[in-house]
């Protein structure tokens, strides 16, 4: 006979877990081992049936009360509390029990069964299919109990006493996208091709903002997988791989490049042309710069995403030339450039 687990250690909660901390619990792992996430998987499945389990009970205070008193004898028929358990606690003394199905079986949660509940004529019977227990109750018993679904996810039609259908929400889908370096630093809105599973090429327009970083997600709302029985379709998430550009190094806002200069021109100053990726800008080169200085370009970096007013800067790196293949006259005017220092 196979033992029970503690339903506070199936959600992962404490004994003193408030309703916000048990519904939390309960929905991330509901979405983690839903059958719709996780098709095929028996383990997933049984998962996602225990846990339902496990909030139906500690969701219901007064269920959960019972549960704290009398553990899993209280719902199971092997304690001395079942037979009040229903009568006294919450008023469900025609509580009869579900046809169809054992317990919380039935693949991919609820997916059939008949609730049967005792009234004066006898037994009334009530069909449904999907859905999850929480919602079934709360449909009989006018809101007495908690509902367990996903928010968003699920959708209920139909009303009391008839047939339950469900709409849900497709699962997203994450692709690649490789992006130029002028397009990740500017903005631009680009078309792309996907290939779905059937193999039908699906073409959409992407909107590439400005200052986005390999690494980072470009969201399209409704473009993932169809959702079930009309639910809507979820989302398309696409990793963007910002490509190199020649000439340029990027760190995050900063840009980083290197500019060549004329030996005389380090030695007495002047002005030198850097270029940047918003054109090329003159900049004034002080007497005696060295080679390996840094050129700090303010604003000349890439722009924030979170404020379009906001720029990173540009380190340009100044590279002294060497002189190659002297004349003998330019040869000896550098000796004499070299003794004219040693003298001072």
């Amino acid at each position: 006979m196979s033992i029970k687990k503690d339903y506070y250690e199936v959600l992962g909660i404490n004994k003193n877990a408030d309703d916000k901390a048990i519904k939390k619990a309960y929905r991330k792992l509901a979405k983690k081992y839903h059958p719709d996430i996780n098709p095929g998987d028996a383990n997933a499945e049984a998962k996602f049936k225990e846990v339902t389990e496990a909030y139906e009970i500690l969701s219901n205070p007064e269920k959960r009360k019972l549960y704290d008193q009398f553990g899993h004898a209280a719902f199971d028929g092997t304690g001395g509390a079942q037979s009040g358990a229903y009568g006294n606690a919450g008023g469900f003394e025609g509580f009869e029990g579900f046809n169809g199905f054992n317990g919380f079986n039935g693949a991919g949660g609820f997916h059939g069964g008949t609730y049967r509940t005792k009234n004066g004529n006898g037994y009334q019977e009530f069909h449904f299919e999907g859905g999850d227990m929480g919602d079934i109750f709360e449909n009989f018993f006018g809101g007495g109990f908690k509902k367990s679904g996903f928010q968003n996810d699920f959708k209920q039609t139909g009303g009391f006493g008839n047939q339950q259908h469900y709409q849900t929400k497709g699962s997203d889908i994450h692709a690649e996208i490789n992006v130029s370096f002028d397009a990740a630093a500017f903005g631009k809105k680009e078309t792309i091709h996907l290939k779905d599973d059937q193999g039908k090429i699906q073409a959409l327009e992407v909107n590439i903002p400005a200052g986005i970083e390999t690494g980072q997600n470009i969201r399209l709302k409704g473009k993932g997988s169809p959702g079930y029985q009309g639910g809507s379709a979820g989302d398309l998430f696409l990793k963007v791989t910002v490509k190199e550009k020649p000439g340029f190094k990027r760190e995050g806002q900063n840009l980083y490049n290197t500019v060549s200069i004329p030996f005389i021109t380090a030695v007495l100053g002047g002005d030198v042309t850097v270029q940047t990726i918003y054109g090329n800008v003159r900049c004034n080169i002080k007497p005696g710069t060295q080679s390996g200085s840094k050129l700090r370009l303010r604003g000349k970096g890439i722009v924030s995403m979170k404020n379009s007013s906001v720029y990173g800067d540009q380190y340009t790196t100044v590279e002294v030339q060497v002189p190659k293949n002297l004349t003998p006259s330019a040869k000896q005017k550098l000796r004499e450039f070299e003794d004219a220092c040693k003298a001072a």
